[in-house]
């Protein structure tokens, strides 16, 4: 699958005649981050079971591909050269049937290869474009053809990849977990988890792995049927991690997903709904695989085919009641450790009833004000219904939990919802907090900025006239800018807030941040 800097299904260019249709990641401007849902129920031990077996067979296959795709890939270029260069002989069976492949399929490099005055492509190519004698030319034919057959039985992508021209049952299942590079790899697997962790806490531990298996076999037929009888080899969870995407699209259309944007080396967020952002991923993959086809590198129809399909089993899924029965099964078996109100609530988000799902979080909160899952659902809630009061004062709570139990991403991204949902400034004393648990952190520069912020947003509040004097604390004792702790120090020190039980420390930051400034100021001594 491709969103702009996601992994995708490569394909060899015209111009060469080896070499596998593989999931690279390019590097692109446009990253999906996370989304709203990224808070299960239970840990998601298939798909992580998925992406360490993915993570196993890459150690295991990767430097061995590695080495047998130049090797095959060169008796490949020299059976093409020669056959082109003179029809005459007589090609080995199993050659041959690679050889009318290239002729019949890449018309342009046949034309080439038989051109006599292309420019030459190695030694080999040097040596034989002179050779005219019948039977060392037959010799070298049947020795090339020999050393085909011995590469390609042996060869892994033979085996385990998926080849349109020979498809094999083990190719179609083998070929999902293979990877040709580690942006490959580590592409798909973020993705594999940014979309399958909720669609395994949705559909359980049965449906989910089969759901993924069957969207990536029916995404490498659709390819096949594109590329009849192609020798290249294709490998890569793209096209189950397509299916993924459109089960996503069907089961959680509303949900924003957290994008980031590089441009001219910075990043920049922005969230966008899935009904959106998926849709129109799906429109650009079909732009390129009808404009570009094969040219542009990538296999778009295998992303397509396992998109659709993943969309129509996911739909086949909700309306045939097997959600509805995993759903079950998953609740009985979470029952022991989940507060009944909190599944019952789960259940009733599943089905839209969110006023119902709100009401049993407010009475759970009420009995458990320290349940972290509660605030996480009401939040949601709170959001779909537009309800932005309550969304903020839900996050607000949120944030103040992760804070205690140290959740330091957690809290993080709770601040940062906080602010994308108009909340304009934090409750001060809350604010506080968060602004000391970001001083654990080994660069405190955020907390500064949070402490600076703090201070002008609540300028006659206690709350404020503390955040200077952190601000000035961490200037001083971390940052090393003496100058702008005692700015600090000495603008609370001037304030109208009454401070008394405060003046001494206020008295000491500025005689340590006068004294530092004095020694960085003081010449230094002669070295004799």
């Amino acid at each position: 699958m491709h969103f702009p800097g996601s992994p995708k299904l490569k394909v060899a260019k015209p111009s060469e005649i080896s070499g596998s249709r593989s999931l690279d990641g390019d590097p692109s401007m446009l990253i999906p981050l996370r989304h709203e849902n990224m808070q299960g129920r239970r840990w998601p031990v298939i798909t992580f079971g998925i992406i360490a077996l993915n993570i196993i067979v890459f150690l295991g296959t990767h430097w061995t591909i590695d080495r047998q795709g130049p090797e095959l890939g060169q008796v490949k270029l020299h059976l093409v050269l020669l056959a082109a260069m003179h029809p005459e002989l007589k090609v080995p069976e199993q050659a041959q049937e690679f050889v009318t492949y290239v002729q019949t399929r890449n018309a342009p490099l046949w034309k080439e290869a038989q051109n006599p005055n292309r420019d030459l492509v190695d030694v080999w190519d040097t040596k034989f474009r002179v050779q005219d004698d019948p039977d060392a030319l037959q010799k070298e034919m049947d020795s090339l053809g020999a050393s085909y057959a011995e590469m390609n039985s042996t060869s892994l992508l033979s085996k385990y990849a998926f080849i349109p021209a020979h498809p094999t049952l083990l190719g179609l299942i083998c070929a999902n977990f293979l990877h040709g590079g580690w942006l490959h790899l580590i592409g798909n697997m973020w993705f594999l988890w940014l979309a399958g962790a909720i669609l395994e806490d949705t559909w359980g531990r049965v449906i989910y792995p089969s759901f993924y298996l069957i969207a990536g076999v029916l995404a490498f037929q659709v390819h096949a049927m594109v590329n009849v009888g192609s020798f290249t080899p294709t490998l890569g969870a793209s096209g189950a991690i397509a299916g993924l995407m459109g089960a996503f699209l069907v089961r959680f259309p509303t949900t924003k997903i957290e994008m980031a944007w590089l441009l001219f080396y910075r990043f920049y967020r922005f969230k966008m709904a899935a009904y959106w952002l998926l849709p129109l991923w799906l429109l650009t993959e079909i732009l390129y695989g009808s404009v570009f086809g094969q040219s542009s590198g990538v296999a778009h129809w295998a992303h397509v085919g396992g998109f659709a399909f993943g969309a129509l089993i996911a739909l086949a899924v909700q309306k045939s009641g097997l959600e509805h029965i995993a759903e079950k099964g998953i609740q009985e078996k979470i029952s022991w450790v989940s507060h009944p109100l909190l599944a019952e609530a789960s259940e009733q988000m599943e089905k839209e009833q969110f006023d119902l799902a709100a009401a049993n979080l407010r009475k759970l909160v009420s009995e458990k004000p320290d349940s972290i899952d509660a605030y996480r659902m009401l939040q949601r809630i709170y959001w779909q219904k537009s309800d932005l009061p309550a969304y903020r004062d839900a996050l607000a709570k949120l944030l103040a939990l992760e804070i205690k139990q140290n959740d330091h991403e957690g809290a993080l991204q709770t601040c940062q919802d906080y602010r994308n949902g108009g909340g304009e400034k934090l409750p001060a004393p809350l604010w506080i907090e968060f602004c000391r648990h970001l001083e654990t952190q080994t660069d405190v520069s955020s907390a500064v900025d949070e402490y600076l912020e703090l201070a002008q947003s609540y300028p006659g509040e206690k709350q404020g006239l503390l955040a200077q004097m952190a601000a000035g604390r961490l200037y001083l004792k971390r940052l090393n800018r003496p100058a702008d702790a005692l700015r600090l120090y000495e603008t609370a020190q001037a304030s109208t807030i009454p401070h008394a039980d405060w003046q001494s420390t206020l008295d000491r930051g500025i005689a340590e941040a006068k004294k530092v400034m004095q020694a960085q100021a003081a010449p230094a001594s002669p070295v004799s």
